[in-house]
């Protein structure tokens, strides 16, 4: 009789583990965490931006710029492909999700440049650049960092910056940390989880 209650619990357990999405009562990781917030940009059409603009759906919010020599091509294509795979197996939720990509170096990343750029990973990914007020004022509310670096003899220049990627809700808050440095089906595995 007991062996066969431990086999009982050890089958709810392997089935509990293997759900799809987080159960109704979990909280997610960054709830309540003092991230995001109101801002005013520019997308990758010219056109006036805020977060308004996102209002009733979740967000994936990065921060990086075109000219990055390895880290944030990678993660856009992994943020991108991710919600590829999620359109592909969930097309409801997915529809939900808006990618956006915004730019640490306004002075290199026009409209003009963002628009192929962000492009190339998912048709709905969104481009935000702006004046280097503006830039400073999103990412202090996203808590990121970032920091352009002198330019060598040809002017060219990197820009260091911290590498994250949030999940924010319907309503701007944050939910979790998005693994784009982990991959297509781990940015899709984390989406399914907190996206209802």
């Amino acid at each position: 009789m007991n062996s066969v209650r431990l086999v009982a619990a050890l089958c709810l357990s392997l089935t509990a583990c293997d759900r799809q999405g987080a159960a109704p009562g979990d909280k997610a990781p960054l709830a309540g965490a003092a991230i995001g917030g109101p801002f005013a940009m520019v997308d990758q059409n010219g056109r006036a931006f805020t977060d308004r603009d996102l209002a009733g759906r979740y967000r994936i919010m990065y921060f990086g710029y075109t000219s990055c020599p390895d880290v944030c091509p990678a993660d856009a294509q992994a943020i991108g492909a991710g919600l590829k795979r999620m359109e592909a197996d969930d097309p409801a939720r997915a529809k939900r999700i808006v990618p956006v990509f915004v730019s640490v170096d306004p002075a290199r990343d026009t409209p003009a440049v963002l628009k192929p750029f962000v492009g190339a990973f998912h048709p709905r990914m969104v481009g935000l650049t702006g004046t280097t007020a503006q830039v400073d004022a999103i990412a202090k509310a996203y808590a990121v960092w970032f920091e352009r670096q002198k330019p060598n003899a040809e002017g060219a220049y990197l820009v260091n910056h911290s590498r994250q990627t949030y999940l924010m809700d319907p309503n701007g808050q944050p939910l979790a940390l998005i693994p784009s440095d982990k991959g297509p089906a781990a940015v899709a595995a984390e989406l399914g989880k907190w996206v209802r």
